[in-house]
């Protein structure tokens, strides 16, 4: 009897959780709807996360719908004036806006559905250009070991669905579960006893967007040491695939010995779990817009993302280029070694060098790199910069082919948009449309036309064109990133003839946007929506490529550069 006592307790407690948890989702949707439309709240005059903290104190498993909706508007503006907001866009992304959540639920009352759908028919229309005022609230501080109080871990949580709901353009990409799932993560918060357990569900929660722009998230971490198990390095660099990690370079060859650890050898298991399911378990913590950027990006050596517990030993199952299958007991160091971190920042240096470095030269190309464009400037005054880079591009024009190295962030913006544009492209170059936040209606996008410039191009004078005949070559992979996307697009559209050679790209096109979070957390996302002119989705997917090149392992290996082979092989 007593037994089957304490297990009714127990799923009474669990029933209890469970509905305070969709209570804490309903109020944040329901507070999320009206800090971005209702005019007291939307225009600043009160104060948004102070309305959530005077509130959310009274939510519990039996506050119902209609209760928390007279929670957060009573002391707000219930009289509006008898004249609508008119919004009727030619074209607008409005895919993400739903209001299914109260329009449609039966236990609201007809009252309180009048009364949102009266908020937002009303609804706060800030003026252009104005900031968002809610990204510029300081929060308390709180030690990085202490746990956030429940309000305020329920403000981190409301404030990311907002984000997503009504700032994120590309919601509608997101995984169909993802509210279901946010649904587990408000009951996981609730009950969370420790900072490193809180930090995993906001990881959780950003990962979930699916955006190589908010990848870097998990450095925010207080915990990022612990939580992604960076505390030891291997002795080896390598490269991640789907179902193995390939060993490309021994930094301590002494360590790879005892363990007999080879170049060329693939990793398959890590104490026992297998490297695909390891992969599985990561993404779920780091938010990345298609799965080559997400290996791309782990396979980092100073990130140091890949592994999955902090033991200083590790079992690794190896298979060998011979195709013999073993375990290597496998020492990793923390650096507290002195020489050993000596060899290994040397290793490091070295790669950045080289990738730095890097260029194509031979006397039938002209390269240009695009995270090295700014030195094309080498300190020519401004009144000269004009006829420089015309100079620059009537001598590439000479060469039989133009390359576009593509792999990397432009350390110039005005290179393409303005430069390319002024010497190589027709007058009008419509490559792509660029949705901005519709500020009549938050949540829903409009794109930028065509006839206001400096967005897609500038606007020239006696504009002329010195067409290219010759072959052009866009060189990308998933460090095209943001503009350097944008850039690409462009690119491809001043040069019909180019072809677009190398991997996926990041698949983050737009700006980034930011918001601040309870903790001192910071998180940057896609802000804009961004399509090819045909209307091509480019969030997710990268920029349309010609032609896909495939890195084999030994090509790794070798440090071979199969885009210059391809480029070489098409100047014939």
């Amino acid at each position: 009897m007593k037994n089957i006592f304490i297990v009714f307790l127990v799923m009474a407690v669990y029933t209890a959780v469970g509905a305070q948890k969709g209570n804490y989702v309903y109020f944040m949707k329901t507070w999320n709807f009206i800090q971005y439309y209702h005019p007291d709240v939307a225009s600043g005059k009160k104060d948004a996360d102070s309305l959530f903290l005077a509130t959310v104190g009274k939510i519990n498993e039996k506050t119902d719908e209609n209760t928390i909706i007279t929670f957060l508007s009573q002391n707000l503006t219930h009289q509006f004036p008898e004249l609508t907001v008119t919004d009727n866009p030619k074209e607008v992304l409005a895919v993400n806006q739903d209001f299914k959540w109260f329009q449609k639920n039966k236990r609201i009352s007809p009252e309180n559905k009048q009364l949102l759908n009266d908020i937002y028919n009303h609804r706060f229309i800030a003026e252009p250009g104005n900031k968002d005022k809610l990204s510029e609230k300081k929060t308390p501080e709180f030690k990085k070991d202490e746990n956030l109080p429940l309000a305020y871990r329920m403000l981190a949580l409301a404030k990311l669905q907002g984000t997503i709901d009504y700032l994120y353009p590309h919601k509608y990409l997101m995984d169909k579960k993802a509210e279901m799932y946010f649904s587990d993560w408000v009951e996981q918060a609730v009950r969370c006893t420790s900072r490193k357990d809180f930090e995993i569900i906001l990881t959780k929660v950003v990962a979930a967007m699916e955006d190589t722009h908010s990848f870097k998230f998990y450095n925010e971490l207080n915990e990022k040491n612990e939580i992604f198990h960076r505390l030891y390095f291997p002795p080896f660099d390598y490269v991640i695939k789907d179902n193995y990690i390939l060993i490309t370079e021994l930094l301590l060859p002494e360590i790879c010995s005892k363990a007999n650890i080879h170049v060329g050898d693939q990793i398959t298991e890590v104490n026992g779990q297998s490297v695909r399911e390891i992969i599985k378990q990561k993404k779920e913590l780091l938010s990345a817009s298609n799965p080559e950027t997400l290996l791309y990006m782990m396979s980092d050596f100073q990130r140091n993302l890949i592994w999955p517990d902090d033991q200083p030993r590790k079992d690794l199952k190896i298979q060998s280029k011979d195709h013999k299958t073993y375990h290597a007991d496998t020492e990793f160091v923390n650096f507290t070694d002195k020489q050993q971190r000596a060899v290994v920042t040397e290793y490091i240096q070295n790669k950045t060098r080289r990738r730095q470095h890097y260029k194509i030269d031979h006397q039938d190309i002209a390269y240009f790199k695009i995270n090295d464009v700014f030195s094309l400037m080498n300190n020519i005054p401004d009144e000269k910069l004009d006829d420089h880079m015309d100079a620059v591009f009537k001598d590439a024009s000479s060469k039989k082919a133009i390359v576009f190295d593509m792999r990397g962030y432009p350390d110039w913006g005005g290179f393409v948009f303005h430069y390319v544009y002024k010497y190589f492209s027709p007058v009008e170059n419509h490559f792509g449309k660029y949705y901005k936040p519709n500020i009549k209606n938050i949540g829903t996008y409009i794109p930028i036309s065509y006839k206001e410039f400096g967005t897609y191009y500038p606007d020239l004078k006696n504009k002329t064109i010195h067409p290219y005949k010759g072959k052009v070559f866009l060189i990308v992979n998933p460090e095209t990133l943001s503009m350097s996307e944008w850039n690409t697009m462009n690119l491809q559209n001043v040069f019909p003839q180019a072809k677009t050679i190398g991997q996926r790209t990041a698949g983050a096109d737009g700006d980034i946007s930011i918001i601040k979070l309870p903790g001192n957390y910071t998180l940057e996302f896609t802000g804009n929506g961004i399509f090819y002119y045909d209307n091509t989705q480019t969030q997710k997917v990268g920029v349309k490529i010609d032609e896909y090149i495939k890195y084999s392992d030994d090509d790794m290996i070798k440090k071979k550069d199969l885009e210059l082979e391809r480029v070489l092989k098409g100047l014939n």
